[in-house]
């Protein structure tokens, strides 16, 4: 006996589904996307879509309930994710290029990331950094420390 489909597509939804996934021009995983939900308006259950496609069964569930909640355009274009704060403000971070520039302390031939950390408290500039979020920021404007 056939399972109801979990998904109810239109025509129209269908035939864009088909176009999308056979012009494949977008990346894998928003192709599977479209993959899922035509075979779940077949009546695949799943765990047969899971096994089909290689994705766990909550790839699955979050396809679908992400279709139910904004359709086809939730599931074939992610939403931009927001901007993370940076850890340091703009006038920090030139600070710290210009320490990271200015002659290292007596006794270093050259600034190191964890020198770089204790000077930016001691100066006052942030109350507390790691040493990754130096390391990232050198990274970023190609500045070596040595």
């Amino acid at each position: 006996m056939p399972r109801p489909p979990a998904v109810t597509l239109t025509e129209e939804e269908q035939r864009t589904l088909e176009t999308f996934v056979h012009r494949g021009k977008a990346n894998t995983r928003t192709i599977t996307r479209a993959r899922i939900l035509l075979k779940s308006a077949e009546g695949w259950s799943t765990a047969e879509l899971a096994a089909a496609f290689d994705v766990c069964e909550a790839t699955v569930t979050n396809v679908r309930r992400r279709f139910a909640e904004g359709g086809l355009e939730a599931v074939l274009h992610d939403k931009v994710q927001q901007h993370r704060r940076s850890a340091l403000s703009g006038l920090q971070t030139a600070h710290l290029i210009a320490v990271t520039c200015s002659p290292a302390p007596d006794g270093h031939d050259h600034w190191t990331v964890r020198l770089l950390t204790h000077k930016a408290v001691e100066l006052g500039f942030v109350e507390s950094i790691s040493p990754t979020t130096i390391h990232e920021l050198l990274k970023k404007t190609s500045s070596n420390p040595g």
